[in-house]
């Protein structure tokens, strides 16, 4: 049987995604939209453990056509799926302190699965790329222009490879083209944030210049009064370092639950026996909602309402509060759970339909690979 350039039989390109975690990690082998062999593990990139895991996984299997990356935060340096070749590597450990959690593990990786298979293209995939032509009313900081410039001080907005396949699989579902469309998405997981889209872009989304903006998360805080944060740090209250991690890892659901749990499957069975959990529940749809009709502000209409991510996928009982206080533009509670499946979920006279999409990261970076190298 004639193979291809790697000793496979001709036929559609392979390409590995690359999904960093700050403590876990994802490697998917991609072929036509169909993952045909995946390694998740759960200790941090950089781990003894986690690099023997990725050496023996890719040892394991032919080299594939590409390796695509999911990079959190592109900044001003990556503002779209990009090759990476030495002088962009050398460029990247500049960008680490802009989302700390998520950066360092992904250039570990990205180093070593370079070093494994070095005649084979990488391609940086930016979360922030589908935000990178916000409009600047969405996308500037009320801040000393000199600082916006010196810094590079914007709002970037992030989830945007999940946002991206949603809005292709819901202009799919609703038979629609995507750049009619307008919609607003809420990507609800371990990090959450919404976005508006508008004719197939994005407009506006509650992320900022760090994934630690917006909407609380499992453990990061979402946005609070700066005000708060400056007044902590004087007199000696919190040193910053104390601040940093208290927003980044004992806040959000975790914090306001009291420490009880950061999984929302957990609040929601311990809610009616718990204050603090369903305190935490009920604080997290305010803040989705709160959200999601600012983003609306942007749009002319509303299409369809999305969610994604992990809780956003599997948890209908979130999903419910959240549409249960957004009747001003139209939505109603959807008439069920859904954790098969995307679909429509609202009902079928809905003025507003409400969908659930799975989140399949690995697919958009596959596909944004491949296009990045033609």
């Amino acid at each position: 049987m004639a193979t291809g350039t790697n000793g496979r039989a001709p036929g559609p390109p392979v390409v590995l995604t690359v999904n960093a975690g700050s403590a876990s990690l994802r490697l998917d082998y991609v072929r036509a939209g169909e993952v045909t062999d995946a390694l998740a593990r759960t200790e941090p990139p950089g781990s003894a453990e986690a690099d023997r895991a990725v050496r023996d996984f890719l040892a394991a299997h032919q080299p594939p056509d590409a390796v695509g990356h999911r990079l959190v935060h592109g900044g001003d340096l990556v503002r779209a799926p990009t090759r990476v070749d030495e002088a962009l590597r050398s460029a990247l450990d500049r960008l680490g302190t802009l989302a700390p959690l998520h950066l360092p593990p992904a250039l570990h990786l990205l180093d070593r699965i370079r070093e494994q298979l070095p005649e084979v293209p990488q391609v940086l995939c930016p979360d922030t790329a589908f935000h990178a032509h916000l409009p600047a009313a969405a996308a500037t900081y009320p801040l000393p222009a000199q600082w916006r410039r010196r810094w590079g001080l914007r709002r970037y907005g992030f989830h945007g490879l999940s946002y991206a396949y949603a809005l292709r699989r819901t202009a799919e579902l609703l038979r629609r083209p995507a750049g009619g469309l307008q919609l607003l998405l809420a990507h609800l997981g371990g990090g959450a944030s919404v976005c508006a889209v508008r004719d197939g872009r994005s407009v506006d989304t509650s992320m900022g210049f760090t994934p630690l903006d917006g909407i609380p998360m499992s453990k990061r805080s979402g946005a609070v009064d700066p005000g708060m944060l400056l007044w902590l740090l004087e007199d000696d209250r919190l040193s910053l370092a104390e601040l940093s991690e208290g927003l980044n890892s004992r806040s959000g659901l975790l914090g306001l639950s009291g420490g009880r749990s950061d999984d929302t499957r957990d609040l929601v069975a311990a809610a009616p026996e718990d204050p603090l959990a369903a305190l935490a529940l009920d604080v997290y749809a305010h803040r989705v909602r709160r959200e999601l009709a600012a983003a609306a502000t942007s749009l002319d209409r509303l299409d369809a309402l999305v969610f994604t991510g992990e809780i956003g996928w599997d948890q209908p009982e979130v999903r419910h509060d959240v549409c249960a206080g957004l009747g001003l533009l139209g939505v109603t509670p959807p008439q069920g759970g859904n954790r098969e499946t995307d679909a429509v979920v609202s009902a079928p006279d809905a003025r507003v339909p409400v969908l659930v999409v799975e989140p399949r990261e690995d697919l958009q970076v596959a596909a944004e690979t491949l296009a990045a190298l033609g």
